[in-house]
């Protein structure tokens, strides 16, 4: 096995632990209301992060969405280093994936569209991560506008060229999961834009409910990438180094094809000096 494999298992085990120590330090802040509280009030009179009762007065600016989870600090600058990460980890998984396909197989379309969508997700979510949704709303949305589209076609890329390429048992056991999650998570993404654009207290809170679920299970979905990342050699670097290119192997049929003597139906031509005696 690869030890390549260990970089899709340890995206989803950084960033689905870092954003939950992200949502618990917010928590402990009182910086935003629990997932389980449905109870929304349109002002309190007290700010939420003076109150230290047991029952919270929570306005729809204390909704756990993930962003506002990583608004103010100290949490803010775990959830900028955990975005941060994950991004470069998704720009190397990515990569690897592109080139992996062309070492195995070769390119496509599919695959350089995913290589593409996959490394604008990454640049999204720097921009997400580093520029809070309170000081810096705009570009807030502008990140969030790249990362969560551009992550969701990935998936959909990626689970349409797992079919393309499967040819064992196991390997449509594995496009059939990533179908699974990709369902899972086109769902989730249709309901936490529609509910976001609300503003009932409830649906504002099952928005924020759906954005964890589809970021969650995203990031699974990078692990299932464990499959072929454990067959991955040294060559698929090579293939990286150059530029995308299978190697030598394409050309192997030229060279021996002009190694190959002449054809059978064809005639020596005779010598000069043989011309010039017959005359």
């Amino acid at each position: 096995m690869s030890l390549w494999v260990i970089l899709p298992v340890s995206l989803p085990a950084l960033t689905i632990t870092g954003i939950w120590v992200v949502y618990a330090m917010a928590l402990y802040n009182q910086h935003v209301c629990p997932v389980e509280n449905w109870l929304y009030n349109q002002s309190c009179e007290e700010e939420l992060y003076v109150q230290r009762g047991p029952t919270l007065c929570c306005t729809l600016d204390n909704v756990p969405l993930i962003s506002k989870c990583g608004t103010l600090p100290p949490e803010s600058s775990f959830f900028s280093l955990i975005c941060s990460t994950g991004s470069f980890m998704v720009m190397a998984i990515v990569l690897l994936r592109y080139a992996h396909v062309i070492e195995k197989h070769q390119n496509s379309l599919l695959n350089t569209a995913s290589l593409s969508t996959g490394w604008i997700c990454s640049g999204g979510l720097i921009i997400v991560g580093n520029f809070q949704v309170d000081s810096a709303k705009v570009l807030h949305y502008v990140g969030a506008g790249m990362a969560f589209p551009t992550s969701m076609l990935f998936v959909c890329l990626q689970t349409a060229l797992t079919y393309r390429l499967a040819k064992t048992q196991r390997e449509y056991g594995v496009a059939h999961l990533r179908l699974t999650m990709s369902l899972l998570a086109f769902t989730a993404l249709v309901l936490s834009g529609m509910f976001f654009l609300e503003e009932s207290f409830v649906l504002q809170h099952a928005s924020a409910i759906f954005e964890w679920v589809f970021c969650v299970i995203v990031m699974l979905y990078y692990g299932t990438f464990a499959f072929e990342f454990a067959g991955m050699s040294g060559e698929t670097l090579m293939v990286l180094a150059r530029g995308g290119a299978r190697g030598p192997e394409g050309h192997a049929h030229k060279i021996e094809a002009l190694q190959v003597g002449p054809l059978p139906h064809a005639h020596p031509q005779p010598h000069p000096h043989e011309n010039m005696s017959m005359l």
